[in-house]
């Protein structure tokens, strides 16, 4: 179908106002390309409505355009799944930035799907609550988007992916229409569960406006740890031994290439006198001050050369700095190819070593990730080609059992590569459940399905 862009522009101007129809391509750029940096595309024209009933009209009036959409939260994505490959209308849900009151008693709160993750978290804590994931991005990264990729972070250990943090959603269908699921009721055995499968569909099935949310207790009282240990057998050691305690909250590793790379761009002196191969950053939270069983538990730890301790707010950011600075660091020395990967505990240090053989005379690898969900941010500089180095890992990532895309999405980084972690009969279930809720293929085409 032709797309009749005067009527559509003329039509979504209506229903938003004309400053929230953007066209001009100065304007459209912001939305056009994603944090990697490595894809996106020039847009049809960016339209921003403020709403749930805007949102659903600017659908309906795409659908009757044959205009295919991309539903845009913060634009923090590192696979391509929330900008345009060329000539799709972004729906930018920035401006859904309505918020609830917090429900103490059931422990909720319903917010936009605009509203970033920080906003949400110094609403809930003024409340003396938490939501339970959290990440580095958290300034930028919108609630609608982490529900879309259902993102993990550094507290998964504790609190799961944003998928356990989510108790309904309302979002609009690739027809217009609306479903409600905001209820929040923690029994509900009427059907199939839309909100689950709406969590994780990439933009594909329907548009996410606004998500009832679970709080937990803010856990005030932390301490932080950043351990140098010679390996990645030392560092499963170690978080066998703190998962015993129930203040555990955060394990995340890193290697000395990457710190020696965040203190070169941020300044940060080195944690230690000596370089290390591996680095542990643990966090503990409680009621009570976690500091005393977190130090006893490392007490009789000979595998781990050096401790750095983060008593009060200011020294745990210092801890965190040198893991929360890799993003930022690694994009400042190139465009990476990157690879959110997750594989059995037990294969870890193996997958380690055989990711930065397979990049030796290739690419520059910098990895670091979560450490208890054996999750992997493989980050690969100066590949000369970025498929096959892609293709390899995944490749190897599939053999071990693991998955191609632990908390990022597929994405259209990843589409070509689904079958490498869902089987045919999978697969062919997934296309079913979109061509019924998006029968002409309007919602984020290209993401999730190669072709």
């Amino acid at each position: 179908m032709t797309v009749d862009i005067d009527r559509l522009v003329s039509r979504l101007t209506a229903v938003v106002g004309p400053a929230q129809v953007l066209v001009d391509p100065q304007l459209t750029a912001a939305y056009e390309t994603d944090f990697t940096g490595r894809f996106g595309g020039p847009a049809r024209l960016v339209v921003r409505p403020a709403n749930t009933g805007e949102v659903a009209a600017v659908v309906h009036a795409c659908a009757e355009a044959g205009a295919a959409i991309v539903p845009q939260g913060g634009n923090t994505g590192l696979v391509g799944g929330g900008v345009p490959a060329g000539g799709e209308v972004v729906v930018s849900l920035r401006r859904l930035t309505w918020i609830g009151p917090v429900d103490p008693t059931a422990m909720q709160i319903t917010a936009g799907a605009g509203m970033t993750l920080a906003s949400l978290q110094h609403e809930v804590r003024g409340h003396g609550l938490d939501f339970g994931v959290d990440f580095t991005s958290r300034d930028s990264a919108t609630i609608g988007g982490m529900i879309a990729t259902n993102a993990g972070g550094e507290r998964v250990l504790r609190h799961g992916t944003t998928r356990a943090c989510v108790v309904g959603v309302e979002a609009v269908l690739a027809d217009g229409s609306v479903v409600d699921r905001l209820g929040g009721l923690p029994k509900d055995n009427t059907g199939y569960d839309l909100t689950g499968l709406l969590i994780g569909s990439e933009g594909t099935l329907g548009i996410v406006t606004r998500a009832r949310l679970r709080l937990t207790p803010l856990l005030d009282r932390r301490v932080a740890a950043l351990l140098a240990l010679d390996s990645m057998e030392a560092a499963l050691e170690v978080l066998a031994t703190l998962r015993r305690l129930d203040s555990l909250e955060m394990a995340e590793f890193f290697f000395a290439a990457g710190l020696e790379l965040v203190c070169a761009r941020t300044g940060l002196p080195a944690p230690f006198r000596s370089r290390h191969p591996v680095y542990l950053l643990v966090e503990c939270a409680a009621r009570q001050d976690p500091a005393e069983e977190l130090m006893a538990a490392l007490e009789g730890l000979e595998i781990v050369r050096d401790v750095a301790v983060g008593l009060d707010s200011t020294d745990r950011h210092r801890l965190a700095a040198y893991r929360e600075g890799h993003a930022e660091a690694i994009n400042s020395v190139g465009v990476p190819v990157k690879l959110d990967v997750a594989v059995p505990l037990a294969d870890l240090p193996d997958f380690i070593k055989d990711v930065e053989e397979m990049a030796a005379g290739q690419a520059t690898p910098y990895l670091f990730g979560h450490l208890a969900e054996g999750n992997v941010h493989v980050n690969l500089i100066g590949a000369a080609d970025p498929e096959a180095i892609t293709e390899t890992v995944l490749r190897r990532v599939a053999s071990a059992g693991g998955s191609i895309s632990a908390e990022h999405g597929v994405g259209r980084a990843k589409a070509p590569w689904l079958g490498l972690s869902r089987s045919p009969a999978e697969i062919a279930a997934m296309r079913a459940i979109k061509g019924a809720l998006d029968p002409d293929g309007l919602f984020n085409p290209g993401v999730l399905f190669d072709g």
